[in-house]
């Protein structure tokens, strides 16, 4: 019922995703909101809110336009949920630009499949990726996708595994120039934050640790029957999946690494577990136990907005 529900109601799907989004900004902000905003705050927001769909919208590019989905756009729904189950992965800033720029880096990872503008593709991948750990650091290990994603598609071409570096090193120099003619110093215009942290206090919450555990669950659970199930797909879609299981587990070391654990790094995973979770639901062959399955990933979010 749920399944077919958003299948058949595109509008009202459409807008439980616009729904589901808002409340997940307005939560995360009410007590800003609750002591008073002026209209920079409120066009910085709808800036960051613009930021969120449009890496929605990029989202539902990729998989649609790579088949990584059974074009049921159940990603965007669970997406938005996501959003739900962690609010603070709104607050910042820097994160959301960062998640942005790194789907557009995994767009052309994801689109290496096809033979053409291949060294173009590699170059952007370098280029956004870097620009992504321009606004938060921790993104720069999406690096590892690049030779993963080269070893599965078997590319021998040792230029390929070069011109991503190309591309890090053209926002290298931008990055060196501006700064230079900015603050007249190398590195200056923004601040890193390198360091580790294995303080988990932070996630010391009853609604932390219900939402880490059914997103950490459901998404394993999900990655072992998506694995199990690879042999059935076409190669290109296999490795689509396969750097899509390989970007969660890379979003999953931000969330141990990242010394700043304000709920803000969960943001990475969101992407890659709304694919394989989409994907799971879309082989579930027991119909009571795809609407169990899907339901409580609907409904949790809220309930935990209770607590």
């Amino acid at each position: 019922m749920i399944t077919s529900f958003f299948n058949k109601s595109k509008p009202i799907y459409f807008a439980f995703v616009f729904f589901v989004t808002l409340l997940a900004f307005i939560v995360a902000r009410i007590n800003k909101l609750s002591a008073g905003c002026d209209l920079m705050f409120i066009l910085k927001e709808l800036a960051l809110l613009v930021v969120v769909f449009a890496s929605m919208l990029l989202l539902n590019f990729i998989v649609n336009k790579n088949n990584l989905t059974n074009k049921s756009n159940f990603e965007i729904v669970l997406f938005a949920v996501f959003l739900l189950f962690i609010t603070q992965a709104t607050s910042y800033s820097n994160v959301l630009c960062s998640n942005f720029f790194m789907l557009l880096g995994l767009r052309r990872i994801v689109s290496l499949r096809g033979v053409k503008n291949t060294k173009k593709k590699l170059f952007d991948v370098g280029f956004w990726f870097a620009v992504a750990a321009l606004f938060y650091f921790w993104s720069i290990l999406f690096f590892a996708l690049i030779p993963l994603s080269l070893v599965l598609y078997t590319d021998n071409n040792i230029r390929h595994w070069v011109i991503p570096f190309l591309g890090f090193a053209c926002v290298f120099l931008l990055y060196s120039m501006v700064s230079i003619i900015w603050d007249h110093s190398f590195f200056d215009l923004l601040h890193f934050s390198s360091q580790i942290s294995f303080d988990y206090t932070g996630y010391n919450s009853t609604s932390y640790l219900l939402a880490t555990t059914l997103l950490f669950s459901f998404g394993i659970w999900s990655s072992f029957y998506i694995l199990q199930n690879l042999k059935k797909k076409k190669k290109e879609i296999r490795i689509g999946l396969k750097i899509m299981v390989f970007t969660a587990v890379i979003s999953f070391f931000i969330v141990v690494l990242v010394s700043n654990k304000n709920g803000s790094e969960f943001l990475f995973l969101f992407a890659p577990l709304s694919v394989i979770i989409a994907n799971y639901i879309a082989i579930i062959k027991d119909y009571w136990f795809k609407e169990l399955f899907l339901g409580v990933l609907l409904v949790a979010p809220f309930l935990l907005l209770l607590l």
